[in-house]
């Protein structure tokens, strides 16, 4: 492809997320790979430069102004951006890249956004051959890759194709990020000021590319009351199901529903088989209702903010690698078999281990790069797949798939 002269450009490095992102590049880039920092703040991001002891050049862009994203992304086969919400910084960026042929990845969890993208983007991308990743952090890359990669053993097995798929988060520990709760925030106020987006929100199938060629299954199960499984498991809803389900119907319905037309997924977490575990299910459901409530009334956003992390905050080192996932993924085929995947890692999964995904989506784009390549608005499973799946259990991630 055209030379460039970066290989990678990560756009909001000196924000909290984007510092972290820089010193995974600068530790486990490959050797001559050509990294910018940009900003739009020079001295900001000379200091995030100088603190992780590299000698990258700084590009300062700005995302208000077109033809400043423009030149960036003309400059680099690559970017990654944190700067959010991405509703109301992301999409110039976004089309820049789809117009100049520039791989781009993210961390978003909107669902408004990635339809915005999909809309402004997908169509010009496909064009260009420029891959639009969003969502490569702790949403959605465990749970699009775990299904992919269950789909693709059991139909190496001969075992047909899913049918019913239940992500369970069986324990996690880390920190509330205050860049999602802007994200959430900025959603509910687009919802609130639209009530026609309410309804694309509420959509299933709201990323699916084409809506009307999805199989009419029902309501799908994205959000989980505090239920008993048949195996005894209590399980609570999920923050992240409304916007991750979203993103794997969407690699189905990319991959030519390859995992499976009749393929029910829904995600939640185990609170426990015991005695406690109902009323754990219970608090954990109520607390987001009221979280989400919080955070959607704008009278209460001085307590809100009083409460949560701001935009830019974060946990400290210790607590950030003191911080763990682990989930278990089950499913059903046609033929009746059932099989297991298990996702796991060490870190904090909204800030460690959400920089490695990230950090290691990106080199896998610039690794890939090449004349013809399928473009669009993608996902990390159709755009990166088992590269990305080998590239993070070289980083110590678990990716397990058996019978079950």
């Amino acid at each position: 492809m055209t030379e460039r002269d970066h290989d990678i450009v990560l756009f909001g490095a000196s924000g909290f997320v984007g510092r972290l992102v820089a010193r995974q590049l600068a530790q486990h880039a490959p050797s001559g790979t050509r990294v910018a920092l940009a900003g739009r703040t020079r001295s900001r991001v000379e200091a995030v430069r100088d603190e992780i002891g590299v000698d990258w050049p700084v590009v300062v862009a700005d995302s208000a102004h077109a033809s400043s994203m423009r030149a960036l992304a003309e400059s680099t086969g690559v970017v990654i951006s944190t700067v959010g919400p991405y509703a109301r910084h992301g999409l110039p960026l976004v089309k820049a890249c789809a117009e100049a042929g520039t791989d781009y990845t993210d961390l978003t969890g909107e669902v408004l956004f990635v339809r915005q993208s999909l809309a402004a983007a997908h169509p010009r991308a496909g064009r260009t051959g420029a891959r639009i990743v969003h969502s490569c952090g702790f949403d959605s890359v465990p749970s699009d890759l775990a299904v992919l990669l269950l789909a693709d053993r059991a139909a190496a097995d001969g075992a047909g194709e899913l049918t019913d798929v239940d992500l369970l988060v069986r324990s996690a520990k880390g920190g509330f990020s205050g860049g999602t709760i802007d994200s959430l925030r900025n959603q509910l106020r687009e919802t609130r000021e639209d009530p026609s987006l309410r309804k694309v929100a509420a959509d299933p199938y709201a990323l699916s590319p084409d809506r009307q060629s999805e199989p009419h299954l029902g309501k799908q199960p994205d959000f989980t009351p505090p239920t008993r499984l048949d195996d005894g498991t209590w399980v609570a809803p999920f923050v992240m199901a409304p916007y991750n389900t979203r993103v794997v119907r969407r690699s189905n319905s990319l991959l030519g529903h390859r995992y499976g037309r009749t393929m029910r997924y829904r995600e939640s977490v185990a609170t426990g088989d015991s005695w406690w575990s109902p009323v754990a299910a219970t608090g954990a459901a109520v607390g987001q209702g009221l979280i989400g409530l919080a955070v959607g009334q704008p009278f209460l956003a001085p307590v809100v903010d009083r409460i949560l992390p701001s935009p830019g905050e974060g946990p400290s080192e210790k607590a950030q690698r003191e911080g763990h996932f682990r989930i278990e993924v089950r499913a059903r085929t046609t033929t009746g078999a059932r099989y297991r995947a298990t996702v796991a890692a060490k870190g904090d999964p909204g800030y460690a281990a959400t920089s490695v995904m990230l950090a290691e989506s990106a080199l896998e784009l610039a690794a890939t790069r090449q004349d013809g390549q399928r473009g669009g608005v993608l996902t990390p499973a159709v755009a990166l797949g088992e590269g990305l799946v080998d590239r993070l259990r070289g980083r110590g991630f678990t990716f397990d798939v058996e019978p079950a």
